[in-house]
């Protein structure tokens, strides 16, 4: 940024909503403003700028962001007093589909940035700043390519005080159009990053000491990105690159959609020790006429024959996915063929969510509306079934020995949590020097959502406990 700065270092606030990809930009806004003198701190009250990285995901995303508008423009005006400024900018997938909405409903907001243009903050900042200005900047332009070539790669200091976990995008936007869904409004179609720059960010994350990266991307697995060779490379491909980086010894993918799950992507399961057995792949619902009526380009049978292809690639696969109950038009029929295939599918875990209109989706203007107790009665059952599941199949990790990252200290003195491959949290007992560090843990008891055990000193070749001579590390 040119211009004028305050003597010493100026402090930004990052308030992150939603989803991993949002906390992956905001650490990118963070690494931008880096080389502007900015220092990321917790305390809004402490800061020069306030950023919101919104979400337009769930119900009443723009209500909830003005709401926090007002209480960071009480912030901005007690800082006023002391002779301190703060800027307020509102970043994210809000930012992109009300931007001018923002701007007149929020005067306390100096800038309103979309997802596309982050890389712009310092300039954007500086013409924000100009107090000659007659109306806020609004920055909400479709450029995906030019935002991953200007932003910075992550600092390897500040990745490493991040933890051994990361969060990388490879692809944005979505080119569905899902009747429910905002997304292909506010991140555009879909776009892939050269295979080159998603290299040279892995590395540099683990240089930095990051053991397990997570790819993100509205569709991941339709990935397509220009590769080194000139050709266009697939998400599995990419993953077999970046399985041959020292020091990275997990990676996961998400969000998936079930028609660009590739043959290549379910062997890659099959081949690839570094990729993790946990694959998040939406549905939506069990019912062929309501997935016909989201845009899906699929039908039930279709989703359960992939899934008995990944399972007969992956034996111990855990799977995810996303369910909406009560979609326009959704009869009791439709809801008993979406528990139906919940059934037969066993999840580890599900997000489920009651339908809610998203201004400018398809569905939004349908007048076949269900209503909101029996949205909220066939929730309470589908969540009631998924949670069932999900207790089952944690249940089953007891008595096992399993991989464990250990990722950061716990809420109790000498307690680490981790994960295991299948995504579970994992508490065990030991020295912070474990963390980043990947550890056999055998799995002794099953609580809530989480699993306890304690790292093993040797577990038997077939990873099962050895009741007679195991000991466990204090």
């Amino acid at each position: 940024m040119t211009g004028e700065k305050r003597a010493g270092e100026r402090k930004v606030f990052v308030k992150t909503y939603g989803c991993q990809m949002n906390v992956y930009d905001s650490d990118r806004m963070i690494d931008v403003l880096a080389t502007e003198g900015y220092v990321a701190t917790d305390n809004a009250e402490a800061a020069d700028l306030v950023i919101l990285n919104t979400c337009h995901i769930r119900e009443k995303a723009a209500e909830k962001v003005y709401s926090d508008i007002g209480r960071y423009r009480d912030v901005k005006q007690a800082r006023a007093l002391e002779g301190h400024r703060t800027m307020i900018a509102v970043a994210g997938c809000v930012a992109q589909a009300e931007g001018l909405e923002i701007a007149r409903r929020a005067p306390a907001v100096d800038l309103v940035v979309g997802p596309q243009s982050y890389h712009r903050l310092p300039d954007l900042l500086v013409e924000a700043a100009d107090r000659t200005r007659q109306s806020r900047v609004v920055a909400t332009d479709f450029d995906v390519e030019a935002k991953f070539a200007e932003m910075p790669l992550p600092r390897p200091a500040v990745t490493a005080s991040r933890g051994p976990t990361a969060f990388l995008t490879v692809q944005e936007g979505c080119d569905k159009f899902c009747t429910f869904c905002v997304v292909p409004y506010t991140r555009g179609a879909e776009v892939s990053r050269p295979a080159a720059q998603v290299i040279a960010e892995a590395e540099r994350l683990a240089a930095a000491g990051v053991r397990e990266v997570t790819l993100l991307g509205q569709n991941v697995n339709a990935y397509h990105g220009e590769g080194p060779d000139g050709g266009r490379w697939s998400l599995a491909r990419l993953i077999y690159r970046l399985a041959e980086i020292p020091g990275l010894d997990r990676l996961r993918y998400t969000t998936s959609h079930p028609r660009d799950m590739g043959d290549d992507l379910i062997a890659a399961h099959a081949e690839l020790p570094a990729l993790m057995p946990y694959l998040h792949l939406p549905v939506q619902s069990g019912s062929d006429r309501i997935l016909a009526a989201m845009n899906r380009r699929h039908v039930a049978a279709d989703y359960l024959r992939l899934i008995e292809r990944i399972r007969r690639a992956r034996p111990d696969m855990a799977l995810s996915g996303d369910f909406i109950v009560g979609f326009p038009g959704e009869t009791d029929a439709d809801f008993e063929a979406t528990m139906r295939l919940v059934e037969h599918v066993r999840y580890a875990a599900c997000f489920s969510f009651k339908y809610s209109p998203r201004p400018g989706t398809p569905a939004a203007g349908d007048a076949d509306q269900v209503a909101e107790a029996v949205k909220s009665e066939r929730l309470q059952r589908l969540q009631a079934l998924i949670n069932d599941q999900t207790h089952e199949f944690n249940a089953a990790t007891v008595g096992k020995a399993v991989d464990v990252l250990i990722e950061k200290a716990g809420r109790h003195r000498g307690q680490l949590v981790g994960r295991s491959p299948w995504l579970q949290p994992v508490h065990i007992d030991g020295p912070a020097e474990w963390i980043g560090s990947v550890r056999k843990v055998a799995i002794e008891r099953a609580e809530g959502f989480s699993l306890f055990g304690c790292v093993l000193s040797t577990p038997d070749a077939e990873g099962r406990m050895m009741s007679a001579t195991m000991t466990c590390a204090g």
